[in-house]
């Protein structure tokens, strides 16, 4: 785990933690950190909405799994 010192508003960070319940300074950012993360992956998730092309109808997913013979 990395250590760093960083200079945040107070008001803010009382906020998160009582926002998020964590109990301590550290784990709010944490929580805040994956959840920003989190937001981001899902948006370039949606960015790709009908952009991807698939080959398989969904009777074929549900049944037709070649690798079981």
């Amino acid at each position: 785990m990395a250590r760093s010192t960083i200079t945040l508003p107070q008001d803010l960070l009382t906020e998160l933690m009582s926002l998020v319940q964590a109990r301590s300074k550290t784990e709010a950012v944490i929580t805040a950190i994956k959840d920003e993360i989190r937001l981001r992956k899902l948006e370039r998730i949606k960015a790709m909405a009908g952009k991807l092309e698939f080959t398989v109808d969904a009777d074929e997913l549900r049944h037709g799994d070649r690798r079981l013979g």
